[in-house]
């Protein structure tokens, strides 16, 4: 499994904006649970669905106004959650 973490800005701190909201609705569509964080979200993802995931967080963070986003993936066990 993949931990895929995603940093979406430009940032509003409390209120994240369309440009974050639709990345996540996107990756929630694909049934995955994103672990919502007020600098960073995550999602655990299979490597074989990685693409399509992140793929998704862009396309809808740059239609929706996004400057600038960075994706960040780490081998995790299939047990673990994010911290």
């Amino acid at each position: 499994m993949l931990l895929l973490e995603f940093t979406i800005e430009p940032f509003h701190e409390g209120k994240p904006g369309p440009h974050v909201t639709a990345a996540i609705q996107a990756v929630e569509a694909l049934g995955l649970v994103v672990e919502f964080g007020p600098f960073g979200s995550s999602v655990v993802v299979s490597p074989l669905n990685v693409a399509e995931v992140s793929g998704a967080i862009l396309a809808q963070a740059f239609a929706h106004g996004a400057t600038h986003v960075s994706l960040h993936a780490e081998r995790v066990a299939a047990t673990e959650t994010p911290a």
